[in-house]
């Protein structure tokens, strides 16, 4: 598979996974932030966004509410954005 063919399979199982995480809230946090800037990223942002979508929906909600504090792993630019919680439509 080629690196451009494994990087597409790779988004589409972001999409999926972002989009269906079981509950209307998170699939709209997750879902909403993955549409809005997945066309940024390079191999190091879909890494993160994926090592997020394997975290517990509670705690990144809560990280990106702002009700507890964002572990190390996935503080910077990419968790400030989602803080910014202006990608969810409803």
């Amino acid at each position: 598979m080629t690196d451009q063919a494994d990087l597409t399979t790779r988004l589409n199982r972001a999409r999926f996974r972002a989009w269906h995480r079981g509950t209307r809230e998170a699939d709209y946090m997750f879902g909403g932030y993955f549409d809005t800037y997945h066309a940024q990223w390079d191999e190091d942002g879909l890494a993160w966004f994926e090592a997020l979508l394997d975290r517990d929906d509670v705690d990144v909600m809560a990280w990106a509410l702002g009700t507890q504090d964002v572990p190390a792993e996935f503080a910077g630019q990419q968790m400030d954005a989602m803080r910014k919680l202006d990608y969810v439509k409803i």
